[in-house]
């Protein structure tokens, strides 16, 4: 016997879910049904959830700016950057902005 679930969700969220689940090579309702499968089996979230321990907006310390700072420089000077324009590109792309 099976049963039905229902669930309310934004138009956008389940567009843009059925479009990576299509190009991932299954459907919304399948993905939904292996979610619980992993669920059930591995007795939890089948994936890590995480609090987030430090608020990004608070403001940093001059210590911790000049330390970020000093790590992007040696990326940089290692050729590890990409243009701001790829960046947009990129974030457009993925989430279809």
């Amino acid at each position: 016997m099976a049963s039905t679930i229902q669930i309310r969700v934004d138009d956008e969220l389940k567009t843009k879910s059925d479009q990576l689940f299509r190009e991932l090579g299954t459907d919304t309702t399948t993905a939904i049904r292996m979610f619980l499968t992993q669920a059930v089996a591995n007795n939890g979230f089948p994936f890590e959830i995480k609090r987030r321990v430090r608020n990004p907006y608070v403001a940093m310390s001059e210590e911790d700016i000049l330390e970020k700072l000093e790590n992007s420089r040696k990326s940089a000077a290692q050729g590890k950057y990409r243009s701001a324009e790829s960046f947009v590109s990129d974030m457009r792309e993925k989430y279809g902005l």
